[in-house]
């Protein structure tokens, strides 16, 4: 085998009672201590262990859910007023973890029996708010989605909701990742003052941070692979339909889905099998059939590589002004796969960043889908302004309207754009058409034409400065996106498979690679990913530095190698809207 706050919660009081848990993200008692990197349960480095690492401790009595849900309860205590990562902790986690200790020693042995998970707020859970952090969705309590009882069936233990970009980042112009109205600013654990990405910010910087031992962010574009990256920590956008969307805050059916946010590729392996299923009440599940599976564990081979034909797509995915970071990393990276034995093909001519239609087909279609879900899943008085909650979402722009102090500093620009829509009509159709089935003819030409087993891609570039200013946000930090760099569009608006890994680091700031496939090749890919995990050991634990200066691009820092290197190694975008791939 080869080893190689930007702000606190505002209204504290008021969300205590609106929200009815028994922690949310700031007023929880204790101060910040981004110093505290021991990761130690019982002399267990629970940073450094995997679920069936863990589940083997558990079983041998050397651990319990019920320490490790505690260590991460005081972690969250902790750490979470700096990083403003976790919206809401569950009152009932420590009961929840007792419980599964006690059906352990009843002889239970489901593959997530109690392990302490986070999922986005985006994600219905019974006994929790869902509020894409929003207000205009404060105390909403719809029970749990699909993915969530699966969840609960394979023993997992709930023990709170991520922050999230508001709304998934579709809401305004311009914005910040990982800021919502309930929820603050997301800090990302590695540089405090740097963006974690989004929307899926929380559910990143949780599993950075050990919050808890695993998480769920969805993507629409961007939002799991992007603050994966950034945050060092493994990402799966899956097919779409190989987990149910049902019970989720939608942007679009089209290309939403939800993925596991891990610290290691098994991790991500042990949570995408256990979450698939054919869900009645998302017809897209039912394309699974024969294909999906109920444990990618089997995949987790060290020498995968071995043998397969890797392409490298560069075309798009990052500009001049970032090509001499990421460049570097790129190279060893490629280096790597060839040491476990890959063939890499790096033809000049693929290029993957044509979506032009996306950005005009995402906004008609989120039109009906949210409303769709509010109809569906939305109902009574909101406790923050006595109103029956917002059912259109010409409603929600009127809830932010009347509430600037709440969802301010921010715009719904996009939210405006959506609602001079007509939704889901002819021309809506139209403009889908003209973005999926061309992209994934566009990748299986790819691949077939070169004989390809999978592509990467650089996943992200080094995390900008977070910027509060509602005239600028993420749009002036990265120099209008000229300092962005990301290849989530291609896997993301056809549909198609892709998982993120660590693979170096700008100075302290992490970079990913992305693997692409087709669809249904979630087999292949964790094995891609788990042989060049295993092969370059490259992530290392954040340790919440809190700035490195002013330089967007990662401050005087040098490329930082990987930690034990492989053995032989010593955005512009077509379309009339332009802005990152984060949602």
């Amino acid at each position: 085998m080869r080893r190689f706050a930007r702000r606190f919660l505002v209204l504290a009081t008021l969300l205590a009672l609106v929200l009815g848990v028994v922690g949310v993200a700031a007023p929880i008692g204790l101060a910040a201590k981004p110093s505290d990197t021991n990761t130690t349960v019982r002399g267990i480095d629970v940073d450094a262990a995997t679920i069936p690492e863990l589940q083997d401790l558990m079983d041998s009595r050397k651990l319990t859910s019920a320490q490790l849900t505690r260590f991460y309860l005081r972690r969250i205590e902790s750490l979470n007023p700096e990083l403003n990562a976790v919206i809401t902790v569950s009152s009932t986690a420590l009961a929840d973890a007792r419980a599964a200790d006690k059906a352990r020693r009843n002889g239970d042995d489901r593959p997530l029996l109690g392990i302490p998970i986070i999922v986005k707020d985006n994600i219905n859970t019974t006994g929790m708010p869902t509020t894409a952090g929003s207000y205009a969705l404060a105390g909403s309590t719809p029970d749990d989605a699909f993915i969530v009882e699966r969840l609960r069936d394979a023993g997992a233990i709930l023990i709170g909701k991520a922050n999230l970009s508001e709304w998934a980042n579709f809401r305004s112009d311009p914005s910040s990742s990982g800021w919502s109205g309930v929820g603050g600013q997301t800090n990302m654990p590695y540089v405090l003052d740097r963006n974690p990405c989004g929307s899926s910010s929380g559910s990143g910087v949780v599993a950075a941070s050990d919050l808890a031992t695993i998480t769920i962010g969805t993507e629409t574009d961007g939002s799991i692979v992007c603050p994966s990256g950034a945050n060092g920590v493994v990402g799966i956008k899956p097919t779409l339909g190989l987990w149910s969307r049902a019970g989720v805050v939608p942007i679009s059916a089209d290309q939403d889905t939800a993925g596991p946010m891990t610290r290691n590729v098994t991790d991500a392996a042990v949570l995408l099998g256990a979450l698939t299923g054919v869900d009645p009440n998302d017809p897209a599940t039912a394309a699974q059939t024969g294909h999906a599976l109920t444990d990618y564990t089997p995949f987790l081979d060290d020498e995968a590589l071995d043998g397969a034909r890797i392409g490298v797509w560069r075309a798009g995915t990052y500009g001049p002004s970032t090509a001499a970071i990421v460049e570097p990393i790129l190279a060893d990276t490629i280096a790597a796969l060839e040491a476990e034995g890959a063939t890499v093909i790096d033809p000049t001519d693929i290029d993957l960043s044509m979506t032009a239609d996306e950005f005009p087909a995402l906004l008609c279609e989120f039109k009906t889908d949210i409303q769709t879900y509010l109809e569906t899943y939305v109902s009574g008085t909101n406790p923050v302004d006595g109103e029956p909650y917002p059912q259109t979402l010409a409603e929600l722009l009127a809830f932010n309207e009347a509430h600037p102090d709440l969802e301010g500093p921010w715009d719904s620009f996009l939210f405006e754009l959506g609602d001079a829509t007509n939704g889901r009509d002819a021309e809506c159709a139209a403009l889908r058409a003209g973005v999926t089935p061309p992209l994934q003819a566009e990748i299986d030409q790819v691949m077939a034409d070169n004989d390809l087993d999978a592509i990467i891609a650089l996943t992200n570039g080094p995390a900008w400065i977070t910027n509060d200013d509602p005239e600028g946000g993420d749009t002036a930090a990265t120099d209008g996106f000229a300092n962005f760099v990301g290849s989530s569009t291609a896997a993301a608006a056809s549909g198609y498979a892709d998982i993120t890994v660590p693979a170096g680091y700008h100075g302290v700031l992490p970079i990913g690679i992305t693997f692409i496939g087709g669809a249904w090749d979630e087999p292949e890919l964790i094995g891609f990913a788990f042989d060049f995990e295993q092969a370059t050991q490259v992530r290392v634990p954040p340790t919440f530095i809190p700035t490195i200066g002013d330089d967007p691009l990662g401050g005087s820092g040098a490329r930082q190698p990987a930690t034990k290197a492989p053995k032989s190694v010593a955005p512009s975008r077509n379309g009339t809207w332009r802005m990152p791939p984060l949602r």
